[in-house]
């Protein structure tokens, strides 16, 4: 999930970036089913949250696809739609958290552990497929930062299971679904400001534009 001049970063006009972007695609699709029935059959708010983001990741990669080549200004606030997506997440995910916690019902720990395991395979398999393009424009950097914060978070999923296993307590699953909210945040608040910071340079960069045509 990492954004005019002589320096300017990759904005993904690329075949290979675009072949790429269509198969994290699918597997985040195909993770989204898998782990938000595995979530609701265990009780697992961690990986519900994790569902949630493959879903998330699903939409706004689907977006970045849309508006490759397209101008700086589209590709920012196309970013900006990225962020408050994310936040939306995060909010979600609290929210359940929160409801969850009034029940205090532990969730599958072996349904943890095997599905966290299974989707950080599928999450490092997007990883190493979008590794040559973590550097980019904020539409490029943000397929980056999702998706190496959805390996983050499988292993954050996978530790929680084994403290449900260990402890037979729900708060390890609560605490991951919290930290995960927050990292949603933390990223929501990167791809904004950096989205921004793009549309003001393309502001600042058409008014120099426009005075020296005057």
């Amino acid at each position: 999930m990492s954004g005019c001049c002589e320096d300017k970063s990759f904005d993904g006009v690329s075949p290979d970036y675009r072949r790429a972007l269509i198969a994290v695609i699918a597997i985040n699709a195909v993770m989204f089913f898998v782990e938000m029935t595995a979530g609701l059959m265990s009780g697992s708010q961690a990986l519900k949250a994790d569902a949630l983001d493959f879903v998330g990741d699903t939409a706004t990669y689907a977006l970045s696809l849309f508006v490759i080549g397209a101008s700086l200004q589209t590709r920012a606030r196309a970013s900006l739609l990225k962020g408050a997506s994310l936040a939306v997440i995060a909010i979600a995910v609290l929210t359940m958290t929160g409801l969850r916690v009034l029940k205090g019902a532990p969730p599958e720990a072996g349904t943890m552990g095997a599905i966290g395991l299974l989707a950080l395979l599928a999450n490092l398999t997007s990883v190493f497929i979008l590794l040559r393009w973590r550097d980019g424009d904020s539409n490029v950097r943000s397929v980056w930062l999702c998706s190496r914060n959805d390996a983050i978070g499988n292993v954050g999923v996978i530790a929680a299971g084994g403290l449900v296993a260990a402890t037979g307590a729900a708060w390890p699953d609560l605490v991951v679904a919290a930290l995960l909210a927050s990292l949603f945040l933390k990223s929501a608040a990167a791809i904004t400001i950096q989205a921004i910071g793009e549309l003001k340079s393309e502001q600042a960069h058409q008014a120099t534009a426009t005075e020296t045509f005057r």
